[in-house]
């Protein structure tokens, strides 16, 4: 048997009719012909997850982390480059090494930051 999935509709309505209180879970099990206990947790996720609708310190740590995310994928490619260009170049002496550093590059620092 195979398991059976639910769409976000489909749970948001079933848990908002469980947490109104009208019909008991064993009453809404048997109109949406889903087990009980799954109600309960789909109701316990609701309940859960409605502080972090209305308080702006979810929506800060989203934003602080998708700022974060950008910045390291801005740091790999930047790493990329850096490392394509020296896969290019190392076969060289160090001599003709120094003499390919371009000062004016600004996707490939001479330093580090």
């Amino acid at each position: 048997m195979s398991k059976k999935r639910y769409s976000a509709a489909f749970k948001a309505k079933v848990a908002l009719e469980a947490v109104k209180g009208e019909k008991t879970l064993a009453q809404l099990a048997g109109v949406y012909g889903v087990h009980p206990s799954q109600i309960g947790q789909w109701k316990k996720k609701l309940l859960g997850n409605l502080l972090t609708l209305f308080s702006s310190n979810g929506n800060r740590k989203e934003r602080d982390r998708e700022e974060l995310e950008a910045e390291l994928y801005r740091r790999i490619g930047q790493l990329k480059v850096e490392l394509e260009w020296l896969k290019k170049n190392l076969r060289f002496s160090v001599k003709q090494l120094r003499t390919l550093v371009e000062p004016g590059r600004p996707e490939i620092p001479i330093t580090r930051p």
